[in-house]
């Protein structure tokens, strides 16, 4: 008997069936992978399963040990023995980490919140985890990475018998993602049952015991990983066979769009310290220019920065096409026709409550429905064509973004500084939490875009990503750069001994 069967799962929202018929099971001390692109189904049946959306909202029976159970909010699902880590953190920054993990199951005496136990219990749980990690320490404080480990202690609080993880390595580092590994292959032991999300082939291959994978809200087969291949597996997940997943690129320089000379980047609490450091770099028109480096090596400081959104010191010069720049903010930087896809969607690229249409005409409002009165008729045909041209899956677009897969989100998000018309698209992650199926589409767009004479800066943690797309890669290492490549000189080995402060 398994520990866990959804079976015959459906969910419909207003003009979209997200689950067909879906069913899943779950052994205990089995780690099951679910797999599939963006729209699959799969976090609508995770959310199913975590009562997020409650019984009687879908249609379909969820058993525990053989018993049909009826969740009727998130609380249920927990006493059950449900937990899930969903993608976007949910940590309250403001509290400490212990305060995190047990908030809203506070142990208390005569009513009155036991702080010494509550930070007892978080530290036995940390250490038992292995992470090093002061439970009185402000959970804001923390970097991207431990507030998503503080995430899993949250939930491991909670005597989890299923555990769901969504994405979950997504903002890590390499020594984070061991100890994450760490942490589940202790809970398998121990018979906890894991559902995995993840468009990482290499750590679904590695944690599974069986792969399920859903394609447009229908289960297309469950294997054990030991029969499958990748390419197996990304042929069922988008229904057609996977080619070679870069394009060749065959891009025409021109004129310089943008150069940056002695770029400096000041930590904004740290007066003196700096994150970036004198670095300088030009890109073509018609080139995408490729930065790479490790976590922390000043990447996205070095974007926000020269697109006038950091909020501290910055020195150094900027030229757009030959003409001297400094940008006070964003909307300057637009002006002078710079566009930037951030790396946090949904903190910096999107109005997650507003509709598709007014998320993708907010950057460009003037230039696509005039200055002085909005012409709905003209941004619907606007953002209708960017619809098509990035297919976008959505019943149409006055869809609010918010209730879009990921992937579809992130092509929102490119179709917005693609109607700004933009010489110079700085895309920083362009790809992360996306599928193969939808990462092949937006690399053939950054390839059509480059072709079309738009100049392109790329920031990328995905090594073959940045080395497949990029015309000329430039190296960061702890805010200098330490290394410059052509497409036909930027090996792997070279870019990380690069990365890393070394020299091969």
């Amino acid at each position: 008997m398994p520990l866990l069967e959804m079976r015959d799962i459906v969910k419909e929202f207003p003009g979209v069936k997200a689950l067909d018929g879906v069913s899943f099971t779950l052994d205990a001390g089995e780690f099951h992978s679910l797999v599939g692109e963006n729209g699959a189904g799969k976090s609508t049946l995770m959310k199913v399963l975590s009562a997020v959306y409650p019984h009687g909202t879908y249609e379909g029976d969820i058993l525990i040990d053989g018993s049909v159970r009826s969740f009727r909010g998130i609380r249920d699902s927990e006493s059950a023995g449900v937990a899930i880590i969903f993608q976007e953190l949910s940590l309250v920054k403001e509290l400490t980490v212990g305060e995190n993990i047990f908030l809203g199951q506070e142990p208390n005496r005569f009513g009155v919140i036991d702080w010494a136990e509550l930070y007892h219990r978080a530290s036995s749980l940390l250490r038992d985890l292995d992470l090093d990690l002061d439970p009185r320490v402000q959970a804001g404080s923390l970097g991207i990475g431990q507030q998503q480990l503080v995430e899993i202690a949250k939930a491991l609080s909670k005597d989890a018998r299923i555990l769901v993880l969504d994405e979950p390595t997504a903002a890590l580092t390499e020594s984070e993602v061991e100890t994450l590994f760490g942490i589940l292959e202790k809970l398998r032991a121990k018979g906890v049952g894991m559902i995995y999300i993840s468009h990482k082939l290499d750590e679904v291959f590695r944690l599974s015991d069986r792969i399920t994978v859903l394609r447009d809200g229908r289960t297309v087969g469950t294997h054990a990983a030991a029969e499958l291949s990748k390419d197996r597996v990304i042929s069922a997940m988008v229904g057609r066979e996977v080619g070679d997943i870069y394009p060749k690129p065959d891009h025409q320089y021109g004129d310089v769009a943008m150069r940056v000379s002695g770029l400096t980047v000041y930590d904004i609490d740290v007066a003196d310290k700096k994150l970036v450091d004198n670095v300088s770099f030009e890109v073509r028109r018609g080139e995408v220019l490729g930065i790479a480096g490790l976590m922390g090596a000043g990447r996205s400081e070095t974007l926000t920065a020269i697109f006038g959104g950091w909020q501290g010191r910055c020195d150094g010069q900027i030229e757009v096409d030959g003409i001297a720049k400094r940008f006070r903010s964003p909307k300057e930087a637009i002006a002078a026709g710079l566009g930037f896809v951030t790396e946090d969607r949904k903190r910096y690229g999107l109005l997650l409550d507003q509709t598709i249409i007014d998320n993708m005409t907010l950057a460009s409002l003037k230039k696509v429905s005039g200055s002085f009165l909005t012409d709905r008729a003209k941004e619907a045909k606007a953002v209708s064509a960017q619809i098509s041209s990035l297919r976008i899956k959505t019943p149409s677009a006055f869809t609010v973004a918010g209730t879009l897969s990921g992937g579809n989100q992130q092509k929102v998000v490119l179709g917005k500084w693609l109607l700004t018309e933009p010489k110079v698209l700085f895309l920083d992650e362009p790809t992360r939490g996306i599928d193969v199926g939808a990462k092949q589409e937006i690399y053939a767009e950054i390839n059509r875009l480059a072709k079309q004479g738009l100049a392109i800066v790329l920031v990328s943690s995905e090594l073959p990503e940045l080395l497949g797309l990029s015309d000329r890669v430039v190296v960061l290492h702890e805010g200098r750069m330490s290394g410059e490549f052509s497409r036909q000189e930027a090996t792997p080995e070279k870019v990380m001994a690069a990365a890393t402060g070394q020299m091969i």
